[in-house]
């Protein structure tokens, strides 16, 4: 049992989906009339583990706009990278996730701009990106897979095809495609850092309110409020907009070793508030970030006007040093 613990934890399980799973193990494992002494060793080896890690406090990084906002966030990204490249793990690539949608594109323009000057190499990074519409071809202009290739991987000079893998929203088997989605990522040790975006209601990728904080990659339904707000990429017409989309999961995010999400705009303030004020809660499935070990906020002035002021002056400070 302290073996089976411990892989769990090598493996970067969700701490809400391992405790979960060994709860339920020791109920089977009682029942079939073993001790619950070897349990508690394994309870034990999660516990001396979790002691021996280091850990991290949720960074909120606050930049006066968008474009100080996307700037820090990319350099902070490539700094990533680069460090990678030149440690001891430099043959293995580094994985990077990445979302769509109007958040990241100031992201993406600064990474180009690194990789066209020499600065920034994604030769040997291998992408993984958060969704992509249900019943939508490649090149649909509003799938995910062509908004990718639009606005970041046909500008990189040095990006191989076969490091990019984007669910594939023609699937007949949603199932079966969302399950090899995961055992992908598994199979390069897990993500590196995954970048996001959160929607006004707080959804993160497209895991709506009341979605499991310990769901993985999946099919998913998304709300009316949902396609009424992407709607205006589809001729206004909220009907336009496929009711359906394949998903990484809330547990598939945090599971990264680090989470980087990009909050802007005073729509944003009620979500940005959830995630660092509210508790924990399948209405705010962003909040869940609350339980990774170090995820970072990066946001700008107008996402924070929801904050109380003594939290705001607490980032503020802490976080000074960051301040473009």
């Amino acid at each position: 049992m302290a073996y089976l613990t411990i892989l769990l934890q090598e493996y970067k399980i969700n701490k809400i989906a391992r405790d979960w799973f060994t709860d339920t193990f020791f109920r089977c494992y009682t029942a079939c009339g073993l001790e619950r002494k070897s349990f508690l060793l394994g309870k034990q080896a999660i516990l001396v583990m979790n002691i021996n890690k280091k850990e991290k406090a949720m960074r909120v990084v606050i930049q006066d706009d968008y474009s100080k906002m996307c700037k820090w966030a990319a350099d902070y990204i490539a700094e990533k990278i680069k460090a990678h490249q030149a440690g001891p793990e430099a043959e293995r690539p580094f994985v990077l996730g990445l979302p769509t949608g109007s958040s990241p594109i100031g992201v993406y323009k600064e990474l180009i701009a690194k990789n066209k000057s020499g600065e920034l190499s994604f030769s040997n990074v291998v992408t993984f990106n958060m969704d992509e519409y249900l019943g939508l071809p490649h090149e649909h202009d509003q799938s995910y897979w062509y908004f990718m290739h639009d606005n970041f991987f046909d500008h990189l000079v040095d990006m191989k095809p076969e490091n990019i893998n984007i669910l594939n929203g023609m699937t007949d088997d949603p199932e079966g495609e969302c399950a090899r989605y995961e055992e992908k990522i598994a199979s390069y040790g897990g993500i590196d850092l995954f970048m996001g975006g959160i929607g006004v209601d707080g959804h993160l990728a497209f895991n709506e309110p009341f979605t499991s904080l310990t769901s993985r990659t999946g099919l998913r339904d998304l709300t009316t409020d949902t396609r009424i707000v992407n709607s205006r990429f589809f001729g206004n017409d909220p009907d336009a907009v496929p009711a359906q989309a394949l998903s990484v999961g809330i547990g598939t995010v945090t599971d990264s070793k680090e989470v980087l999400v990009l909050i802007s705009g005073h729509n944003k303030a009620r979500a940005m508030a959830a995630v660092v004020e509210g508790g924990v809660s399948q209405k705010w499935t962003c909040s869940a970030l609350q339980m990774h070990n170090g995820a970072i906020i990066a946001c700008d002035e107008e996402a924070c006007g929801e904050l109380t002021v003594d939290t705001y002056k607490y980032f503020l400070d802490i976080e000074r040093d960051q301040r473009l």
